[in-house]
């Protein structure tokens, strides 16, 4: 087994230059790309001269600085084509909820609205509505606050005005509670990262979600993990909220996302 899995050393040593150019996001000179990777620039050149032969690597002829060449995008692009969002999250929100002990839901936007297609069941039973094909109020839970905080606006409207019309979200109070302003709600939500809703719309039940976005900046799915209030930390620096947040990153990573700092 351990011979099976030997590598060959010059691959991986020639592989932190195209790391470092992939980390790094702008075009380097030789002598910055070789500092960043921890090798001598006589050592890297070799590797870029082999790596520029079949398009990995190209150097600008006029600075001189390298940076990955037409045949790394399209390894790129293929790999984005082939990601699945949803495979990719169930296996990371099956371990979330292992560690936050907290029933888990996964949301994509559908016809009707942010609709669960996924849920990771926590030890304990909990007494709320939400199965797969559920359509998430837009407007006061906070899977659909997740999905209006990142969508155009015009789209959100247009959703708002389904559940009016259509009572998707049956049973829910569709109005912002009094003093609130969703605009607000959703600027909150943008700036913090996570929604949460405290004992809305059903009593007693506390969530908080996350988005998972692709790598063209759009949102793609929710995360969110819903209990009751009792054993639910529900503070934005607690467990809860961290894991979430996290697990939405990785997902997004995965998917080719680059979060700005």
């Amino acid at each position: 087994m351990e011979k099976s899995r030997r590598g060959i050393q010059s691959i991986e040593i020639g592989g932190t230059l195209l790391t470092t150019l992939v980390e790094t996001g702008v075009p380097m000179s030789l002598g910055e790309l070789a500092k960043k990777a921890g090798m001598p620039a006589a050592k890297a050149h070799p590797y870029l001269v082999s790596f520029g032969s079949f398009g990995l690597i190209e150097q600008n002829p006029l600075t001189g600085r390298y940076e990955l060449g037409p045949f790394a995008l399209q390894m790129g692009l293929i790999s984005l084509h082939l990601l699945d969002p949803v495979r990719i999250a169930i296996p990371l929100i099956t371990q979330l909820t292992a560690e936050i002990d907290q029933t888990v839901g996964l949301s994509v936007l559908g016809n009707q609205g942010p609709t669960i297609i996924y849920i990771s069941e926590s030890s304990y039973p909990i007494h709320v509505n939400m199965r797969t094909g559920t359509v998430m109020s837009i407007q006061h839970t906070a899977t659909g606050r997740t999905f209006a905080a990142f969508l155009p606006s015009r789209q959100v409207e247009r959703i708002i005005e389904l559940e009016g019309r259509s009572g998707v979200a049956a049973g829910f109070d569709m109005k912002v509670k009094k003093g609130e302003k969703l605009d607000v709600i959703l600027a909150d939500i943008r700036k913090r990262g996570l929604a949460r809703v405290l004992g809305e719309p059903i009593p007693g039940i506390n969530a908080i979600c996350a988005p998972v976005f692709e790598h063209t900046g759009s949102i793609a799915l929710g995360i969110t993990a819903i209990g009751p209030a009792g054993s639910f930390d529900a503070n934005w620096n607690g467990l809860i909220a961290q894991k979430v947040e996290a697990c939405a990153i990785a997902v997004s990573e995965r998917l080719g996302y680059t979060r700005k700092l």
